[in-house]
C-alpha cells in the first residue's frame, strides 16, 4: 500500500503546488479531479485530452486516480436516472482514452441519487443498468471502474453496496471508511467492503460528522490498514481532508491533518 493525496483538499492551490505539496511531503502521488484551482478542465479534457497530458507530464509525480463527474452537480447526469448512460458512455469512453495514455489506473465516479419519483430500490437497479454498460468500457482499456458510496447518494449501507457488487461483475469501491462512519456504522461493520476496495480514501470522522481532527474521531487507522492488508490490498491510500462547504467540512487544518495521517501511516508501516 502506498500514499496519495486528492488534488482537491487544497483548494487554493494549483495543480502545480498541489503537486508540490505532494512530492515535499514525501507523498509523491495525487488523485486528479475537477474541482477548485487544482481542477482539470473536464471540458478540455472531453475536447482534446492529449493537451492536458502535455500539461500533467510537466510534473514529477505519479498520479493514482481521476475523480469524473459526468454532470456538475451530484444530481446532474447522476447514474440513477436511466436517461443520462448513453451521454454518459460517450464521455467516459473519452475519460479513459485519457487515463490509458496519462497512466491512471482508475476512475472513480458517484452511484447516483434517489431522483424525483424514485424509492431506493429504483435507483439502485437503474445505477446497475449504468454500471454495468460503463464498466464495459473501462475494462477493455484495462482502466479500473471504481463507485464510491456516499452520504446522500442512494447507496448509503454496508448491505446494499454488497448487492451492487453482486450485480456489476468488475466494479470496485472507492472505499472511503468516513462516510459511512458518519451515518452511524461502525468501523467492523464497514470491514466487508475491504476486500472490494480499489482505492481508499483517508480522513477520520464520527457519527454526524463526515471529517474531524484525528484525535476527535472514531475510525482506528491501524485496524483499517491492517484489515486491507489482510485482504491483499496493495493499491492507493489517499488522504482527502477537505476544506469544502458540505457536511461542515471547513473547521480543520488540511495540511496538518494531512501530515499527520501520512505519520499515522508510516508509523503502521514501521517506516
Amino acid at each position: 500500500m502506498k500514499l496519495s493525496v486528492t488534488s482537491w483538499s487544497f483548494p487554493q492551490c494549483n495543480l502545480s503546488e498541489s503537486t508540490g505539496l505532494s512530492n515535499l511531503l514525501g507523498i509523491n502521488a495525487i488523485d486528479l479531479g475537477y474541482f477548485y484551482r487544482s481542477a482539470l478542465d473536464k471540458n478540455d479534457l472531453l475536447e482534446d485530452y492529449k493537451k492536458i497530458i502535455t500539461e500533467i507530464n510537466k510534473y514529477n509525480i505519479e498520479y493514482a486516480n481521476l475523480y469524473h463527474l459526468f454532470g456538475n452537480s451530484l444530481e446532474d447526469r447522476n447514474l440513477a436516472d436511466i436517461n443520462n448512460l448513453e451521454d454518459n458512455k460517450k464521455d467516459l469512453s473519452t475519460v479513459t482514452d485519457f487515463c490509458v495514455e496519462a497512466n491512471i489506473p482508475s476512475i472513480f465516479v458517484l452511484p447516483g441519487v434517489i431522483n424525483h419519483g424514485q424509492s431506493r430500490n429504483n435507483a439502485l437497479k437503474n445505477s446497475i443498468n449504468s454500471l454495468n454498460a460503463l464498466n464495459e468500457i473501462t475494462s477493455k482499456k484495462n482502466i479500473q471502474l471504481l463507485i464510491e458510496p456516499h452520504v446522500h447518494s442512494y447507496l448509503e449501507s454496508p448491505d446494499i453496496v454488497l448487492e451492487l457488487l453482486s450485480k456489476v461483475p468488475g466494479i470496485k469501491l472507492a472505499l472511503d471508511y468516513a462516510h459511512f462512519a458518519c451515518l452511524g456504522y461502525t468501523q467492523d461493520s464497514v470491514d466487508v467492503l475491504a476486500e472490494h476496495a480499489g482505492h481508499v480514501h483517508l480522513r477520520q470522522a464520527k457519527s454526524g460528522f463526515l471529517q474531524t481532527k484525528l484525535e476527535e474521531g472514531t475510525l482506528n487507522f491501524p485496524a483499517m490498514f491492517g484489515k486491507l492488508k489482510e485482504v491483499g490490498y496493495d493499491k492507493y491510500l489517499s488522504i482527502e481532508y477537505v476544506h469544502q462547504n458540505y457536511m461542515m467540512t471547513v473547521y480543520d487544518d488540511v495540511l496538518s491533518e494531512t501530515i499527520k495521517m501520512r505519520d499515522l501511516f508510516n508509523q503502521w508501516k514501521g517506516e
